[in-house]
């Protein structure tokens, strides 16, 4: 019988902004996300993954580990000087969480249009290099835009019934890999926008 899938807490709910102005500088959502999809690694095997100086990594790692993004992990390491760090659970903020105040929607805004451009570097990443994925996963991937007219509450709905959905997918993947049915199997980013607009 094939072990039991990991399950995912769910993710945590930024509503300090303190909290939120960690992810204000664009290295700290690299590194975080490096470490969310890659697994754990040390400050200089991220500073190699990512270029950067690991003096520098390791000042940003300690930033994010101050508001509990990341976690050592000393069970990976093989001598005291080894710091290893790791992803204890995703994290997830809702705007209306921080108030109107100038300063939250300016920190928001920011946090917002970082995730964004990081969003946009890796799709730009895909499409660069498509050629190299084959056939297969070339007519797999999608970048698709509807525009229906909806409710605030509908779109809500709309919200949580595409997460659960990828909650499901992300679990089947993580059991066929328990299983050890790895072949063919790569991590794939899903990127999704719901907001309303005026034409």
């Amino acid at each position: 019988m094939a072990p039991a899938p990991e399950q995912t807490p769910d993710p945590r709910r930024i509503t300090d902004l303190d909290a939120l102005k960690v992810f204000t500088h664009p290295l700290r959502i690299e590194l975080y996300r490096a470490l969310f999809t890659g697994g754990a690694a040390t400050a200089s095997r991220l500073a190699g993954q990512l270029g950067e100086a690991v003096s520098l990594v390791s000042y940003h790692l300690r930033k994010l580990a101050a508001h509990g993004f990341i976690v050592e992990a000393p069970e990976l390491a093989g001598d005291a000087r080894e710091r290893w760090w790791r992803v204890e659970r995703g994290f997830t903020f809702r705007n209306s969480d921080f108030g109107d105040s100038p300063q939250s929607v300016a920190v928001v805004g920011q946090v917002t249009r970082q995730l964004l451009r990081a969003r946009q570097e890796r799709y730009d990443t895909y499409l660069d290099g498509s050629a190299s994925w084959g056939a297969q996963w070339v007519d797999a991937a999608f970048n698709w835009e509807y525009m229906p007219r909806l409710t605030a509450a509908e779109l809500q709905q709309l919200s949580e019934e595409l997460r659960e959905l990828i909650i499901t997918y992300r679990e089947r993947g993580r059991a066929a890999e328990a299983a050890g049915g790895t072949e063919g199997r790569e991590q794939v980013s899903v990127q999704m926008f719901g907001f309303p607009f005026r034409p």
